[in-house]
């Protein structure tokens, strides 16, 4: 494989997806698909029908949302509760995205639930984090996937996003091929290794001020204390978020 040809695949037949079922490597090495499959012991949950951080004001509330790309449960998680609630109380939050994967120790590669199409999903999602750290940007170039999350990570998927959004594909696409994909791996590893070491296997996975604060699973809100609802979220916010500035000043 010629590691200068761009890497976006512009057809891929969806992985079926099943609460237990097989896995896939994804490696840094020209990102060659593997196409070896493998069972893996933990129970990752995501049912079918980042990198980057900000680190400005120490006052904001953290909040950690944890994805899989090619999940149904992510795009509800995202829709319902997470970008409504973001539109309203952004300025006091610090917005992180994660993913939820296993590094491979033996390759330094990763395995995505739903296969090597969602490895490059969540690396698309990552750079787009990367290279425009303001979730309103990236959280929109997210939620606009997540939409069509089958299609993931097509290039017409992803063009149509990235220009409804105003990123740029070209810088993109360089980020998922920087360094025969060593750069975009790299990402991925480090976040998804953040997410098992948080002990967070469910897609999707909200975390408030480094608590859990709601799941969605099989299409279900549970585990909310508080509530689901986006202004139930945005309440728990400005909570913290008055603390915090309290004891900042």
């Amino acid at each position: 494989m010629d590691v200068k040809t761009p890497l976006l695949p512009r057809t891929e037949r969806p992985i079926p997806m099943r609460r237990r079922h097989r896995f896939r490597r994804f490696h840094a090495a020209a990102f060659v698909f593997v196409l070896g499959l493998f069972w893996l012991g933990v129970n990752w949950q995501c049912t079918d029908p980042t990198h980057h951080h900000n680190h400005e004001a120490t006052a904001k509330v953290p909040m950690e949302v944890h994805i899989m790309s090619k999940c149904p449960d992510a795009r509800d998680c995202l829709q319902k509760l997470v970008l409504p609630a973001m539109q309203n109380v952004s300025d006091k939050v610090d917005f992180r995205l994660s993913f939820i994967g296993k590094a491979t120790e033996e390759d330094d590669g990763v395995q995505c639930k739903h296969g090597q199409t969602e490895c490059l999903g969540n690396i698309l999602e990552l750079c787009a984090a990367e290279l425009y750290p303001n979730p309103k940007l990236y959280l929109g170039f997210t939620m606009c996937m997540e939409r069509d999350y089958p299609n993931i990570p097509k290039k017409e998927l992803v063009q149509d996003c990235a220009l409804e959004h105003g990123l740029d594909f070209d810088q993109l696409n360089y980020c998922v091929s920087q360094d025969d994909g060593a750069f975009a791996m790299g990402m991925l590893r480090d976040s998804v290794t953040r997410s098992a070491d948080l002990n967070v296997t469910t897609s999707c996975t909200v975390r408030l001020d480094s608590k859990v604060r709601c799941i969605v699973d099989d299409g279900e809100f549970v585990k909310c204390p508080g509530g689901s609802r986006p202004e139930d979220l945005v309440r728990d916010i400005k909570k913290l978020f008055d603390v915090a500035k309290g004891w900042s000043e």
